[in-house]
């Protein structure tokens, strides 16, 4: 089957919604035709939602909306918030920080990242390009 674009959204309230977005997250993924071939990307999109939904609840102190869309090249995550200042930014390491390495790890994790100031708010969207399964030939 082939799958040229698909997408879901979702809001995650502040109480409870980082877990929730973890496992919602996991379950569309499964959907998708690399998710067997690239375990490794499907993890780091998940712990990048994780993030995500934990800076929106904490930082912004708001709702989280999730939209997740596959292009057929890249899962785009994106979540956006009520507050549109505090662009998320990533701060000096630090070894006795308990907080504050979220943007760090999505900025490890995704092959890309950016700010979208919007009307009510702000998103963060992340791009992560899987490794494709090979076609089969026959």
């Amino acid at each position: 089957m082939s799958m040229r674009a698909v997408g879901w959204a979702r809001t995650f309230p502040v109480s409870g919604g980082v877990r929730e977005g973890r496992r919602w997250t996991e379950q569309h993924l499964s959907q998708l035709p690399w998710y067997e071939s690239s375990p490794d990307t499907a993890d780091s999109i998940v712990l990048a939602v994780s993030e995500l939904l934990t800076n929106a609840h904490l930082h912004a102190r708001s709702d989280a909306q999730l939209v997740l869309t596959w292009d057929s090249r890249c899962v785009h995550v994106s979540v956006h918030d009520d507050t549109p200042e505090r662009a998320p930014q990533q701060r000096a390491e630090s070894t006795g920080a308990l907080s504050g390495r979220g943007i760090a790890i999505v900025d490890a994790l995704a092959d890309s990242w950016e700010t979208h100031e919007q009307q009510h708010g702000k998103a963060v969207t992340a791009c992560f390009t899987p490794e494709l399964p090979e076609p089969v030939k026959g």
